[in-house]
């Protein structure tokens, strides 16, 4: 049977006490808690475990923060998205014969400087990965539908406003974009996104967010997913690490359920759901 150490009082005092740094201003965990536990009770010795059992009771789990830039504007952000059904909702009014598609695009670097990540590995025998530092660069071009998890992906020697034009007409193609089909793409605002200088196809409109505000991104998902057959590995050669990544997106392609499950945001406008009667939406 579990043996709580804790009365109801002192439980409620930990959840109070988790929401500062401990004693040492260092990071919470379960040794921790378990030597706050200690002080707190006048027991001896509680077990490191316990601890963890504490922090679970609690209601906490391991998590690693969503980033988010601190000169991004809470205003702005708030707007943007109360905003974004209202410009699919204006596109509808504008062509009504057209169906409308709310994608997520962003550009993602990869090179042959390697990806350190955490894996599972049997106790007692520590992972090793063989790594040479190197700086050279390609570039993950990566839409995402959202409401379906269709993705297309391309990949690309840089960015740039000429690079991007084309990637502009070869993701119009893709999807179908043109007079009956209407492609609202949300991105950041990179000068290549904004440039005088951009060929934006028949079908494609384009819609940038709020000045750093990468957590409104849905394509910023996608990354976590590409870059997992390439962590922890070395590559001789871009060459070498593009044909891997190339496999890697043809796979991406097929994991739709997955994808949408991970970017499909719950303020995402869906345009079957955003008529005219409809302005809860907003």
């Amino acid at each position: 049977a579990y043996n709580a150490l804790l009365t109801d009082n002192q439980l409620l005092e930990l959840i109070e006490a988790l929401k500062s740094p401990p004693e040492d201003q260092g990071l919470w965990t379960g040794p921790k808690v378990a030597r706050w536990i200690e002080k707190k009770t006048g027991i001896e010795k509680v077990w490191n475990q316990r601890g963890w059992d504490y922090l679970k009771k609690c209601r906490y789990s391991m998590q690693l923060p969503r980033k988010k830039h601190r000169k991004g504007d809470k205003d702005e952000q708030a707007e943007f998205k109360a905003n974004l059904p209202l410009k699919v909702q204006e596109l509808q009014r504008e062509n009504p014969n057209a169906t409308i598609e709310v994608w997520s695009f962003d550009e993602h670097r990869l090179g042959l400087k390697p990806i350190i990540r955490r894996i599972w590995a049997p106790i007692g025998q520590k992972p090793i990965a063989v790594i040479e530092h190197r700086y050279e660069w390609l570039y993950l071009y990566g839409f995402v539908h959202p409401k379906t998890g269709q993705t297309e992906w391309f990949i690309i020697p840089r960015v740039n406003t000429q690079w991007f034009n084309q990637v502009l007409a070869a993701i119009a193609e893709a999807t179908g974009a043109g007079k009956d089909k209407i492609i609202l793409i949300v991105l950041d605002q990179a000068r290549w996104h904004t440039s005088k200088n951009l060929e934006i196809p028949e079908g494609i409109v384009l819609e940038t967010l709020p000045p750093y505000s990468p957590e409104l991104q849905p394509a910023e998902r996608l990354w976590c997913l590409a870059d997992e057959p390439l962590v922890n590995r070395t590559f001789d050669s871009l060459d070498e690490l593009e044909e891997t990544l190339a496999q890697r997106c043809c796979i991406l392609s097929t994991m739709t359920s997955e994808i949408s499950a991970l970017t499909n945001y719950h303020w995402w406008p869906d345009p079957e759901q955003l008529g005219e009667d409809n302005p809860v939406c907003a």
